[in-house]
C-alpha cells in the first residue's frame, strides 16, 4: 500500500535541496497510504469521536516539522519512517481516548477496520480449508470478520507482523527493520503466526 520507492527517492533530492513543491508531493503521494494505516489501525469506537482524516492530517504536520532532521539521517526509508509518525499518533489516539471519555473504551485491537476489508478476504480464502467446497465456504464479508477475529485472539506479536505484511504490504525485510530483529526471526515469526492463525481458521471452519 505504500508508494514506490524510486519517485519517493526523486522528491527526496528535491526536499533536500530545499524544493518546496517537492516537499509537498512527497507528503501528498504518502497520505492514501497513511489514511489506509489510520483506517485499519484505529479503534471503530475512537473513529466514532475522531475523524481519521484528522489523524491523518496531525501526520502530515508532525512530518512536515521533523523532515529536516530525517534527512539529515535517514536511518529508515522514508515510507517507514513515515510509518513509525503514524503508529505513534493512533497510539497517541488510543491513550487519550481511554483517559478522556465517560466510558473507557475496550482494549486496543490488532485492526481496527469492520468485517470486509479486502486484505481479509484475500487472507482467508489463502489460508481456509482448500477441501471446502464454494457452498460451505463463507461469503465475503463473513470470511473477513472471521480472519479479522482470529487475528484480534493471536496476541499483540502474532496479530501484529500479520497487520503488517498482508495490510500494509510491507516485506520481511521491512518488518525485521521495524521489529529490530534479523531477518530470519522475522520470517519465523510470521510463519508461526500464519500456523496459529491458520490452526484458529480451521476451528471455526469445522465447529458446529
Amino acid at each position: 500500500m505504500w508508494p514506490e520507492t524510486e519517485k519517493t527517492d526523486q522528491l527526496l533530492v528535491g526536499a533536500r535541496d530545499g524544493n518546496v513543491s517537492a516537499v509537498n508531493r512527497l507528503l501528498d503521494r504518502h497520505r492514501a497510504a497513511v489514511h489506509r494505516m489510520v483506517r485499519i489501525r484505529l479503534d471503530q469506537k475512537i473513529q466514532r469521536r475522531v475523524d481519521v482524516s484528522d489523524v491523518v492530517q496531525d501526520v502530515m504536520v508532525e512530518a512536515n516539522r521533523r523532515l529536516r532532521e530525517y534527512l539529515e539521517n535517514p536511518v529508515l526509508a522514508f515510507h517507514l519512517w513515515i510509518r513509525q509518525i503514524t503508529q505513534d499518533r493512533i497510539i497517541d489516539a488510543h491513550r487519550r481516548h481511554r483517559v478522556s471519555a465517560r466510558r473507557s473504551v475496550d482494549r486496543e485491537q490488532i485492526l481496527g477496520s469492520p468485517g470486509g476489508d479486502p486484505a481479509s478476504v484475500r487472507l482467508g480464502a489463502e489460508l481456509q480449508d482448500p477441501r471446502l467446497t464454494p457452498a460451505a465456504a463463507a461469503t465475503q464479508r463473513e470470511m473477513a470478520r472471521r480472519v479479522e477475529q482470529a487475528i484480534g485472539e493471536l496476541g499483540a506479536q502474532d496479530g501484529e507482523i500479520i497487520v503488517m505484511r498482508h495490510y500494509e504490504h510491507l516485506s520481511n525485510q521491512e518488518v525485521a527493520q521495524i521489529l529490530n530483529v534479523t531477518e530470519a526471526a522475522a520470517s519465523m515469526r510470521y510463519l508461526r503466526a500464519i500456523r496459529r492463525l491458520r490452526g484458529l481458521l480451521g476451528e471455526r471452519a469445522v465447529a458446529p
